[in-house]
Formats: structure tokens, sequence, C-alpha cells
């Protein structure tokens, strides 16, 4: 399952519509990356969301 390890961000779940209104399942998922990152100064492997990933590269300027 495709989950933040930051944020903790999971698929949601929605319909899509068709042009007749039609309601079909379907899922929103996040993007989820396999990045490495400094943690108490050892790098380790996280799977985390672009939102998160764009905040930690912002904070560690």
């Amino acid at each position: 399952m495709a989950k933040c390890d930051y944020c903790g961000k999971t698929p949601m779940f929605g319909n899509s519509r068709s042009h007749s209104m039609k309601a079909t399942k379907r899922q929103f998922k996040p993007n989820i990356q396999r990045v490495k990152v400094m943690e108490n100064g050892r790098l380790v492997s996280r799977n985390l969301c672009t939102r998160c990933l764009k905040t930690l590269n912002k904070d560690a300027r």
C-alpha cells in the first residue's frame, strides 16, 4: 500500500463521472517516492510523498 512515512497520506476513493454522469469507483493515489534522507546523521530510505519531499528540501536550506 502506498503510504507516506512522514505525513501518513494514503490513497483516497471517489467516483469517476462520465458524460452521462454514470458513477464508477476510482482511486486517487498519492505520488510516493522512495528517497534517502538524513536522520540523526545517517542516510535512511523513506517513502515520502512529493509534498513532504518539497517541504524537507525547503527546511534543509
